[in-house]
């Protein structure tokens, strides 16, 4: 029930992303990994190279946002609130919710003062998962811009 202050994250939404997220990496892993075969790397050219550095940290996000994931599924609701009271910083008046968010992911504990603090996700996930974002955004962005200078070159000289 959206009114329910105790809520936590969207089971249909976390299962969702898990079952669609894993085959995903998976894929892109099986991907990358055929990149290094001794005839992808004679083929190689800068803006593949950026190609696949975009990819894999696009990819290596995907896991990281999924082991932090992993994390919620494995504690029920009971767990959880457990898990905000024995984390509930000194001079925290008492819960009065819990909220999942996906983005950033968080499990959110909040107090009747106003003010929240997360537990059970490790600190280190959101801050890897900007950077990651950020390298996958500039291989990206590079990779475009070597592909379009490859091909108006090209046809300059053809």
């Amino acid at each position: 029930m959206a009114s329910d202050p105790w809520q936590g994250h969207d089971a249909a939404v976390l299962f969702t992303v898990l079952l669609t997220g894993v085959p995903t990496v998976v894929g892109l892993a099986v991907y990358l990994g055929s990149r290094l075969t001794r005839q992808a790397r004679r083929r190689t050219t800068p803006f593949r190279t950026w190609r696949d550095v975009s990819l894999a940290a696009a990819g290596a996000a995907l896991a990281l946002y999924l082991w932090g994931l992993l994390h919620v599924l494995f504690l029920d609701g009971q767990e959880q609130a457990e898990e905000c009271e024995r984390q509930r910083p000194e001079g925290t008046p008492a819960l009065v919710g819990r909220r999942g968010d996906f983005i950033p992911l968080r499990l959110v504990c909040e107090a009747s003062d106003g003010r929240d603090y997360t537990v059970v996700i490790p600190g280190y996930i959101n801050p890897s998962l900007t950077v990651l974002l950020l390298l996958a955004l500039l291989g990206g962005v590079v990779s475009l811009l070597l592909h379009h200078k490859q091909r108006t070159s090209t046809r300059k000289k053809g």
